[in-house]
């Protein structure tokens, strides 16, 4: 008989099941709460409760845990510094989508040499985690495997659905069961009804197939989130952060009778993909949207310790240190002095 399955499977291995890598690097207490407050405060200024503005900020993606560390104690120090203003949340992006090909990220392949050691990578990214719990400084990252929450998701404080999944069915069921807000951003062409749709299918109950705790395959049925909300980050027509793009998606949002609650991500299209203009797109916003009530509750930023980035693959001795090897980001520095200076003026 002719092999008719797995033509193209060169290797099969098994994955530690959840529960047990949970149990190898578990959440305490502490910082099981300290998540759970997180969550609060974040779902309640993305609802207007909370009059501060939420900052998602941090490296493009993390393949340098030391380096992160050092990005994650600055920022706790200035997370502190603002904190009666803005609330401060931490970029610990461990998953990268490609366009092709490329480095798909820390847990994808952690030893950045393409031997895609993923328990390794589950682990490395669980204790990264928990140690940027214990600064004090809430976790963000986008989710871009399914399977991938059921490892690391009770150490998220905010999630992203990217603009290359927003219209996955996959995406917006695996949306809808998990446990923190989410922001959903609108797709790579700038259109933002797909969004909006997005948004609607995840706060309903889903039932689709996933993977138990107990790393067996499963039916999963939710319940819906009730916290997901929209981010803009612009497309290929260009910026959408404009108080006219706003304002139109704000009545989109409301016409589909959804909280019209609305984030900006001050990098991609919005800033035509050059890092060194983030800035001036965080300051307009602000300005745009000084003295209003909402609906832009929120901001994102890429930023790392060094500005810019580098190209990759190449040997990991020769990459700079801080330096992001996925989207440019802007500098440490250049960063601490943009979130102290909208402080001083909210």
């Amino acid at each position: 008989m002719s092999q008719v399955s797995d033509i193209n499977i060169v290797e099969t291995a098994v994955l530690p099941a959840p529960e047990y890598l949970s149990r190898e690097v578990p959440c305490s207490h502490k910082q099981g709460n300290f998540v759970a407050e997180a969550r609060k405060e974040i779902g309640e200024i993305l609802s207007g409760k909370d009059s501060r503005l939420l900052v998602i900020v941090g490296p493009c993606s993390i393949h340098d845990v030391e380096a992160g560390r050092e990005y994650a104690r600055k920022l706790a120090d200035l997370a502190r510094e603002v904190a009666d203003k803005i609330s401060i949340v931490m970029r610990v992006y461990f998953e990268k989508p490609r366009t092709t090909v490329g480095w798909k990220g820390l847990i994808m392949d952690p030893h950045l040499d393409g031997s895609c050691n993923i328990p390794s990578g589950l682990k490395l990214a669980r204790k990264f985690l928990l140690e940027v719990l214990d600064l004090g400084l809430p976790t963000a990252t986008e989710l871009l495997d399914p399977i991938t929450p059921q490892y690391i998701a009770d150490l998220i404080c905010w999630s992203a659905i990217g603009a290359r999944t927003a219209e996955s069915q996959t995406h917006r069921q695996m949306a809808s069961g998990l446990s923190m807000p989410l922001g959903i951003k609108n797709g790579t062409s700038g259109e933002i009804l797909p969004a909006v749709n997005a948004i609607k299918a995840a706060r309903e109950p889903q039932t689709f197939l996933g993977v138990s705790q107990q790393g067996l395959a499963s039916a999963v049925t939710t319940r819906g989130n009730p916290y997901c909300h929209i981010i803009l980050r612009g497309g290929a027509q260009g910026p959408n952060c404009s108080p006219e793009d706003v304002e139109k998606t704000r009545s989109l949002l409301l016409e589909a009778d959804l909280p019209p609650s609305i984030m900006i991500d001050c990098s991609h299209d919005n800033s035509g993909k050059d890092p060194a203009r983030q800035p001036d797109v965080f300051h307009r916003i602000l300005k745009d949207q000084a003295g209003k009530d909402g609906p832009v509750y929120g901001l994102m930023l890429e930023s790392n310790l060094v500005a810019g980035n580098q190209s990759f693959p190449q040997a990991k001795e020769k990459l700079r240190y801080g330096q992001s090897i996925t989207d440019a980001c802007i500098g440490w520095e250049e960063t601490r002095e943009l979130i102290l200076a909208e402080y001083k003026n909210l």
